[in-house]
């Protein structure tokens, strides 16, 4: 491995090993044990969209690690604009070990990646989210356990770029994919059909729907995100029409298995997508989902950095 752009280019074996490194080195931690395996190493974080997760948690990753982390703001860099991404790439390659981008166009991710003399990590782009989407599976793992054949995790929403994410880790790792969202926010279909091939070996069964209530049928895991993402500001109004019928609350909860647990990758718009009983009640893993991201993504520093 030597990026970490998204989940879909890892094999089976990778993305078990990284799932499995994460718990480990989570146990670590708990345990008040060190490793330092990037002790001398530097990774810099390129932001073109703010984070308060993103930024905290590698940043904590890196001291967990025995490294550093040198932030760069979206005024700093002006990637893409200021300087092109190629020489940015270029640049950093000479001062840093790894480089963290969280961007708005995954084209600027490819162009690093295409460019860069050191490992690139993929923090955010339009196209998918896999840091997330492995602190995501690390949370299913912990609360469902490692057979994830036959359980079910619904998406309610936008077939967005955590979707993405989300259905990439279901359909590797055989777990059954459903989605529900309104008409003209499906998946992208390039996406699906990629997302098809690895059912085909996993056996992971991938559907989509208009009906929210058919979709949390039997769910294990309900997950949503926010109904407009940062740069869809100006949508954000016909949106929050058109998703009402999407919000996850207690009713729509209560469809699902008695003992399925409710994800978002925060921030919450609470009141709109998601209700203040389902984030603070008895079905949130919420808060546990935030903490592995520092966990996901010291798995994924020690896998490209250490050595």
């Amino acid at each position: 491995m030597d990026h970490f752009l998204s989940l879909a280019d890892l094999t089976l074996d990778e993305l078990r090993g990284l799932l499995k490194l994460a718990v480990e080195l989570k146990e670590e931690w708990k345990a008040g044990g060190n490793h330092p395996v990037l002790k001398g190493k530097t990774l810099g974080l390129l932001f073109q969209k703010p984070s308060l997760r993103t930024r905290v948690s590698f940043e904590m990753g890196m001291i967990h690690l025995g490294g550093h982390a040198l932030y760069l703001s979206p005024f700093e860099i002006q990637l893409g604009q200021r300087e092109s991404v190629a020489d940015v790439a270029r640049v950093l390659s000479r001062y840093v070990d790894g480089i963290m981008a969280r961007v708005f166009s995954h084209a600027d991710i490819l162009e690093l990646a295409q460019y860069a003399d050191v490992p690139i990590i993929n923090g955010l782009s339009d196209y998918n989210h896999p840091c997330q989407g492995l602190a995501d599976l690390l949370t299913i793992v912990e609360q469902k356990g490692w057979d994830l054949a036959g359980r079910k995790l619904t998406f309610i929403g936008d077939g967005n770029n955590v979707a993405t994410s989300l259905l990439f880790g279901a359909a590797l790792l055989g777990m059954d994919f459903t989605i529900a969202g309104p008409r003209g926010y499906e998946m992208p279909p390039g996406v699906w059909a990629l997302a098809q091939r690895f059912a085909a070996v996993s056996g992971s069964h991938l559907a989509a729907t208009y009906d929210p209530h058919e979709a949390v049928s039997s769910a294990d895991v309900i997950y949503t995100d926010v109904w407009a993402s940062m740069g869809q500001e100006e949508e954000a109004e016909e949106r929050q029409r058109i998703f009402a019928p999407y919000q996850v609350n207690e009713t729509l909860a209560a469809e699902a298995k008695p003992d399925v647990i409710v994800m978002h990758c925060l921030p919450a718009h609470r009141g709109q997508e998601i209700t203040d009983g389902i984030c603070d009640g008895p079905h949130s893993v919420l808060w546990d989902q935030a903490e592995n991201r520092t966990h996901a993504q010291k798995a994924i520093l020690v896998q490209l950095l250490a050595g």
